[in-house]
């Protein structure tokens, strides 16, 4: 009846750690964190859960008298069985699953900013191809038709070779550039595409993370220094009479070295924080490069941008003006007009989608 009562204690025991390391219902997760969070939970299992023990043995009991005197008893069997729980491991255990969770926001972080780094100065290009290539769009079937028209005009002796060879060439020219808009287009497309957030909250997120990395492994080696032990089970010796089989102790301990470790945890961790900024190879000097070459980019590209406004804004109202005239050389320089406006608009297209795009990416968007 004891052995019953003391393996039942055990069995629930084991049961419920059991039910504690594996959450039914998640996903499994890809990649790194997969990985981080696989080991994590491996290494907090053994800390987390009790120590089961047994022992069998030879002990002097009972009333046997000894020399001088003293009752050493007489052989007799003693076997021991319980659990022992460290509740620092609780608390370490935790703390690594902690730290594993930091590991996988600080790799997403990282590769995020990796593909950002391998974008270079091509970030927002994509959203700025894809805005010019719908005014081309629109444009090409129009222009097509000027030249068509100026063709039949040419037949008809109303228009000159070298005026359709003009109006043909800057034709040729939106063609081509709508041509390698597409190509380029194609090209960014077999890239990686940089997250939606802001280049700067990825770079803080990340020095966070890794922050957060460092201060649970100092949480860990702090905690190391202490024990709480409570070891308790079931105890008893063969032929010898025991009213309680049970037996408990609480162990507290305290390794001096700790009094020395917090200056040493501060210092390691200062110098991780510095290290990011340091190393030459590292991301966050690789970041600090794009964004010195995006910065300037984006300088450029908004004074181009309302220079080609200013540009687009004479020329529609030029063209509304010509519009109500009828003359055959009218005509030739207002399909001259359309053509030319068609390229200015391509370009202001770009240039709008890729000043906003770099704007939202270094997250000074303005409006």
């Amino acid at each position: 009846m004891r052995w019953a009562v003391a393996w039942s204690v055990l069995a629930g025991l084991g049961a419920g750690v059991a039910g504690a390391q594996e959450p039914e219902g998640e996903a499994p997760d890809p990649g790194y964190c997969a990985f981080v969070r696989g080991v994590g939970d491996a290494e907090s299992a053994v800390l987390l859960a009790p120590d089961v023990f047994a022992s069998v043995g030879m002990v002097n009991a009972g009333e046997a008298g000894g020399s001088g005197g003293v009752p050493l008893g007489s052989p007799t069997p003693r076997i021991t069985a319980g659990v022992d729980y460290d509740f620092v491991g609780l608390y370490r255990g935790l703390s690594i699953r902690r730290r594993a969770e930091a590991e996988c926001e600080r790799y997403r972080a990282l590769s995020a900013l990796q593909v950002a780094v391998k974008r270079g100065t091509d970030v927002g290009a994509e959203a700025a191809l894809a805005a010019r290539a719908q005014v081309l769009e629109a444009a090409l079937p129009e222009a097509g038709q000027l030249l068509a028209s100026l063709r039949d005009e040419v037949k008809e002796g109303r228009a000159t070779v070298e005026e359709l060879n003009a109006l043909q060439l800057r034709l040729d020219g939106l063609r081509s550039l709508a041509y390698e808009t597409a190509k380029e287009r194609e090209r960014l497309a077999a890239l990686p595409r940089p997250a939606e957030r802001p280049l700067s909250t990825w770079l803080r997120d990340f020095r966070a993370a890794d922050d957060r990395v460092e201060a649970e492994s100092a949480s860990q080696r702090s905690a190391s220094a202490w024990k709480v032990r409570l070891r308790g089970g079931y105890d008893e010796l063969i032929n010898v009479q025991q009213d309680v089989p049970f037996f408990g102790t609480l162990t507290v301990s305290y390794n001096l070295g700790n009094l020395w470790q917090p200056p040493a945890n501060a210092r390691a961790r200062e110098g991780r924080r510095r290290l990011l900024e340091e190393d030459v190879e590292g991301v966050s000097q690789e970041v600090a490069r794009l964004v010195r070459e995006l910065r300037a980019g984006h300088s450029a590209e908004e004074a181009r941008l309302r220079e080609v406004s200013v540009l687009v804004t004479d020329l529609e109202g030029q063209l509304r003006e010509l519009q109500a005239m009828e003359t055959a050389k009218v005509r030739r320089y207002r399909d001259y007009l359309v053509l030319e406006l068609a390229r200015l608009r391509a370009e202001q297209a770009w240039l709008k989608t890729h000043v906003a795009e770099l704007g939202r990416f270094l997250g000074e968007e303005r409006p």
